[in-house]
């Protein structure tokens, strides 16, 4: 596989070749909550760390949410401030917090349960999430990145809106990451003569690297999950209606805000983008054939069951090495010049696998809090609706994939014997339909809120400040989801979770 991309590229030039000050006050931060942790650990349980079974049978302390939560007020935090902002533009300092924060956490398993507790959570955060996770934004991002949609239309509201509306439409068939990494780029283009920029990045967030996956496994990384733990590949297809009612309301609301701040562009700006235009030529339509082979490998390839009917059973990762062929296949038949053309370069995916492995692993102290208080929780989550919004909320800060999972076997011990509207899942287990709803609905839709609630996300902010444009902070983000989307998000709770 042609990678070639050296560490200056991926940091943008700013890569230290020794730890520097800042990179020393994380680690030091990181000392600091560990000392809490491991006080916390000892107090809490007392000659329990021996590593033995006791040692495994309690939930992990509230403290150990610590790491976690350091890692998000980081990333939200570590951008505003003027002496780190541009030092947390590499992605090897990016990388530096976030195993600084890894390591925290898993230092605490080791202290309070022992150290093959650290073995477990490595299997589940690593093998069992971030790999598969990785590999599937990874292939979707190289692979689209050899597609090339090139032109400049004029940057009209209709345009910016008709832009919008095929991204949504085709993000469940070709997955969000791959739906965005396809048109954010010409999007950019087409708005390159404008000044006001910025509300069209972020509707494109909300449509396009989210909501508009929640049809087919492939579209989002929770139901792909959902997937692979059963729900049939087809059955997300019954979201529709939800799907397109948060469509076309967003695709209004953004057409009226964009005609309003069409007005604000200067006359000149307006008269380059009318007359500075090309029509759209789509190149490297090979890639759309290894882009259909990345989504058959998630609807066919499912380590251990059986491979089409036959006896042959997928290895482990058999599914990843089939998506890296894939990439690598792309990789050598696509002309350079496209990705050229693209501006391509893997700074947004490694910014993505630089937080995430730390995100995933931090992840596993909350969430194996939630899963040792589900049977507390039924009497909190006793209505789809209910679901809907614990699912949504979580999933905006938790990564939304292994919040639909715990809520997801939440679900399946609140199943009533004998009901009959329900979604038959691997291992026997069985799901109320109205709960999958609200579970699937809530993960997908509510992984707008926040720049971590989904990876292409990250992938669409970096590549558009890539470009010159100025994308909010992390709060100044939430500011636009939370005033445009929760909105919304009530409305689908009184039309399909009542």
């Amino acid at each position: 596989m042609d990678i070639s991309v050296n560490m200056a590229e991926a940091t943008h030039g700013h890569q230290p070749t020794k730890l520097n000050g800042w990179q020393w006050a994380s680690i030091a931060l990181g000392a600091v909550a560990l000392a809490l942790l491991m006080y916390s650990s000892f107090a809490a349980h007392p000659g329990d760390h021996g590593g033995g079974h006791d040692a495994h049978a309690h939930a992990p302390s509230i403290w150990s949410v610590i790491p976690f939560a350091g890692l998000l007020l980081s990333i939200a935090i570590l951008p505003l401030i003027s002496k780190t902002a541009h030092w947390w533009e590499s992605n090897q300092n990016r990388l530096v917090v976030a195993l600084v924060f890894g390591a925290i956490t898993l230092l605490y398993y080791a202290a309070s349960m022992g150290f093959a507790k650290v073995v477990t959570i490595l299997e589940h955060a690593i093998l069992a999430e971030y790999i598969p996770f990785i590999v599937l934004l990874f292939s979707l991002y190289v692979i689209s990145g050899g597609i090339s949609l090139k032109g400049d239309l004029a940057a009209r509201p209709g345009t910016n809106t008709a832009f919008l509306a095929v991204g949504a439409a085709i993000a469940s068939f070709v997955g969000t990451t791959g739906a965005s990494m396809l048109l954010i780029r010409p999007l950019l283009q087409t708005n390159s003569e404008r000044r006001h920029v910025t509300h069209t990045v972020i509707f494109f967030i909300f449509l396009v690297s989210n909501i508009g996956g929640c049809l087919l496994p492939i579209g989002d990384p929770p139901l792909f999950l959902g997937y692979l733990k059963g729900v049939p590949f087809l059955w997300t297809l019954g979201l529709w209606a939800p799907w397109l009612t948060m469509c076309i309301i967003l695709l209004i609301v953004y057409f009226v805000w964009d005609t309003i701040i069409y007005r604000k562009e200067t006359p000149q700006d307006i008269k380059r983008d009318e007359t500075q235009t090309r029509r759209l030529m789509l190149s490297g339509r090979l890639n759309l054939l290894w882009l259909a082979g990345v989504v058959l490998c998630v609807a066919l390839v499912k380590p251990g069951e059986p491979f089409l009917g036959t006896s042959f059973h997928p290895f482990p990762f058999m599914r990843e090495l089939l998506m890296l062929g894939f990439t690598a296949v792309a990789l050598r038949t696509t002309n350079k010049k496209i990705r050229e053309d693209n501006q391509f370069d893997y700074h947004a995916i490694l910014e993505v696998a630089a937080l995430f492995v730390g995100i995933f692993i931090c992840m596993q102290a909350p969430i194996e809090i939630l899963r040792a208080s589900g049977a507390s929780l039924e009497p909190l989550l006793s209505s789809p609706m209910r679901f809907y919004w614990a699912t949504g909320v979580l999933s905006s800060f938790l990564d939304n994939a292994p919040t639909y999972v715990v809520f997801m076997e939440t679900a399946t011990t609140m199943t009533p014997e004998g009901a009959t509207d329900v979604v038959s899942l691997a291992g026997g287990a069985s799901i109320l339909t109205s709960m999958l709803v609200a579970i699937s609905l809530g993960a997908v839709f509510m992984g707008a809120m926040t720049y971590i609630g989904n990876g292409p996300n990250f992938m669409v902010k970096s590549i558009a400040e890539q470009s010159g444009v100025r994308m909010p902070s992390f709060f100044g983000y939430m500011l636009y989801s939370g005033l445009i989307l929760i909105p919304l998000f009530v409305i689908v709770t009184f039309i399909f979770l009542r």
